[in-house]
């Protein structure tokens, strides 16, 4: 039996390292950039990469309203980094006017863009992850971070005093980027998001 069809959204950023993450843990990984690609696929990866860019890409390709209305109707999603950003319901310092990302709602949280400051501050250490076996390896690269979580939402992990991964409902979210350390623990929990019926 083959794994859960997920795409991962194909517009910028880390697209090869979470088509190679998804494929090692069993799913059927496929790359998204038009809305019939976007209809084919049972839940959706968001990429870290620059969450204005990725707006903008989104608002060009006339994906954005089609991406939200499938969060909304339940899709299954995960985000890392500017993928984090694009699932809030709301964007602090969501950059410039026009270029500025997009929240789609898909977890009721507000996020700070590049929260952890610049490229140069970026970094990396071992956080304790909810409902994984021992601490992951985290990379932060111009990271978000949480400043709000609604009702429903659980935080799993935090650095620096903020949550830096979170779930609500089929909907998951870090601030960091799991795909570069080799370690497929949270890939492999969103497959297991996407295949369980809970």
């Amino acid at each position: 039996m083959s794994g859960p069809r997920i795409g991962v959204l194909a517009l910028q950023g880390d697209v090869r390292e979470h088509l190679a993450a998804l494929a090692a843990v069993g799913a059927e990984p496929v790359p998204v950039r038009r809305r019939a690609e976007l209809d084919a696929v049972e839940a959706l990866l968001i990429p870290g990469g620059e969450s204005t860019t990725i707006s903008h890409l989104l608002r060009e390709l006339e994906l954005a309203d089609p991406l939200r209305a499938r969060l909304a109707d339940g899709m299954p999603a995960y985000g890392s980094c500017a993928g984090m950003i694009l699932l809030a319901s709301e964007i602090l310092d969501a950059g410039a006017q026009g270029r500025a990302a997009i929240p789609l709602s898909g977890i009721d949280m507000t996020v700070r863009r590049n929260a952890f400051g610049r490229q140069v501050d970026s970094f990396e250490g071992e956080i304790a992850f909810d409902g994984l076996d021992g601490p992951v390896h985290a990379v932060f690269i111009r990271a978000p971070w949480v400043e709000r979580v609604g009702p429903g939402v659980t935080v799993l992990a935090e650095a620096a005093g903020h949550p830096v991964a979170v779930r609500q409902g089929r909907v998951l979210a870090t601030s960091f980027h799991p795909e570069v350390t080799g370690d497929r623990r949270i890939h492999r929990l969103f497959v297991d998001i996407v295949t369980s019926r809970d």
